[in-house]
Parts: C-alpha cells; structure tokens; sequence
C-alpha cells in the first residue's frame, strides 16, 4: 500500500508517563500514539514512529514533534482541512494523555530526527521553594536559595559552542570512557519570571533556564541544570563549569535535576518541512 508521511506536532505532560520510547508493560507517548494510529486507519500492525529526541520518564513537552507513515488514500488534502479533521479525532482518541498540535503531510524525504537543525529545552527552579507541593514538583524544582542568576549566567555563557559534553552525560551504552561527546550548544541563559502560576507559596519570581543546541546527550540539560543551580547557590564557581567542559571528570558535580522541570519547547526545521515546533524565539 502507498503511504504519506506526515508530520505530527505533539505536547505532553511527562508526569504519569515512562517516558517518550515504547515499552510493551509501561503507557508511553510513542505506546499510545502508535495505538491510536492503528485503531484510527485499522491498520494490521502497530505504524513505525521516529521522533525528534527522546524525553526520559516525567519530562514534559510542549512541541515535541515525530514523523509516520500512513496509508495514502486518507487524510492527504494538502490544504489543511483534512488534516485539521485528522488531528481532532487523534485527540479525541488520546483523551489528553497526549495532546496533537499539528499535522502535517512532508515529503518521504523529511526525518524528525536528521532533519531537525536544534532542540530547545526550558528548566524551571522555584528558588527558595521549600518541599514544594505536589503539583509545583510536577512542573518545577524547589531548591534552596536566593540563586544568583547573575552568576548563572555567566557559567551558561561558557556552554555557547562546541563541546565536549562528557562531564554532563550520560555514558551511551558501548561507549568507551575515553570517547569525546561532542555538542554545540547555540543559546544558554537564565531568566527571572513572574510567578503567574503561584507555584511558590509567597508569589514572588521564578528561575527559569532556556537551553538550545544542535542535539544533546542523555542527561544533559539536568545535568547542567544541577550544576548551573550549584554555581547561583555559591557551591561552584562559574570557571567550574568551563574546567569541566575540558576535563571528562564529574567528581564533585550534583546529582542531575529532577525530570519534573524540564520540557522540550520547540524542535527546528526548514522551511519544507513546515518551520520550528513550538514557538521558541531563541
């Protein structure tokens, strides 16, 4: 049968989930995406799905974005209105477990994966937070404060660039020690934000980390994270962070960020593939 790719914008709530990549026993975004795609064109087997980059267990997305394969003769109208309708009956299926944003017929030649030109994650700290409540843990990290986000930033402005990423990574399996994990890192810096959401009991403003890169390893936005929030608690200092970016060691560093405040706000791509998910203005 001919097939049509098509590209899905998908948003998230990582909570409750294990994680972006199928697992048989466990609810996952690409286990109910596939699901759903194979009750909704009855197909004889579970559709092939290649997403952008693979969020862990209780990260959040807001523009995460995957391509499929699906049969031709459907939802193929390239202007719009079909895949307006196609979108409504996904959502209607997934129940908000996770959420379509847009669908989009590409070209064969269009990957989420190779095609994307970044990824940007944002990171949200409730400085001086306490325990936190369970819904503020479920979107953002309490940690102990005043940060000094000035300090911060100067720690970020030493991730801008190619890097050996090492220090902040999880080591791939079959990875030697001694192999290099090379990133670029195009934009890095922390904001103060008004608390609109009252997450923190007494109002006041929240921390918030913008990330982007041509790619990342596993672990490491929380990893930095953790690192950054040390050096805004006088635990590091900034110069640490660019000793780590020469050395592989990570002796010394905190233990990654929780899952819980980190979200994927936007994946890039050109112009034929349909623009950047997400409305990142990085």
């Amino acid at each position: 049968m001919a097939t049509q790719r098509w590209r899905l914008d998908l948003a998230y709530d990582g909570d409750g989930l294990h994680g972006f990549a199928d697992q048989p026993d466990h609810p996952t975004v690409v286990g109910l995406l596939r699901a759903t795609l194979r009750s909704q064109f009855q197909l004889d087997d579970f559709p092939f799905i290649v997403g952008a980059g693979r969020t862990d267990t209780g990260v959040h997305a807001w523009a995460q974005t995957v391509h499929v394969d699906l049969p031709e003769p459907l939802y193929r109208d390239q202007r719009g209105e079909e895949s307006d309708r196609l979108v409504r009956s996904l959502n209607a299926q997934l129940a908000g477990r996770v959420r379509v944003l847009r669908a989009l017929p590409v070209a064969n030649e269009f990957h989420a994966r190779f095609s994307a030109l970044w990824r940007a994650y944002r990171y949200l700290v409730v400085p001086d937070g306490g325990p936190g409540l369970t819904v503020t843990n479920s979107l953002a990290w309490s940690v102990r404060g005043p940060l000094d986000v000035e300090r911060m930033n100067a720690a970020a402005a030493e991730l801008i660039g190619e890097h050996d990423f090492r220090a902040f990574c999880k080591r791939a399996e079959g990875a030697s020690p001694d192999d290099p994990v090379r990133r670029e890192v195009l934009t890095a810096r922390w904001s103060l934000i008004p608390d609109v959401a009252a997450l923190t009991p007494a109002g006041g403003e929240l921390v918030r980390f913008d990330i982007r890169a041509t790619s990342f390893c596993h672990n490491m936005v929380r990893s930095l994270t953790s690192a950054l929030v040390a050096v805004g608690q006088g635990q590091l200092q900034p110069v640490d962070i660019a000793h780590r970016l020469v050395s592989p060691d990570r002796s010394g560093l905190p233990a990654p960020a929780p899952a819980s405040g980190l979200a994927l706000i936007g994946v890039g791509y050109p112009e034929f593939a349909g623009g950047p998910s997400g409305l990142v203005t990085l």
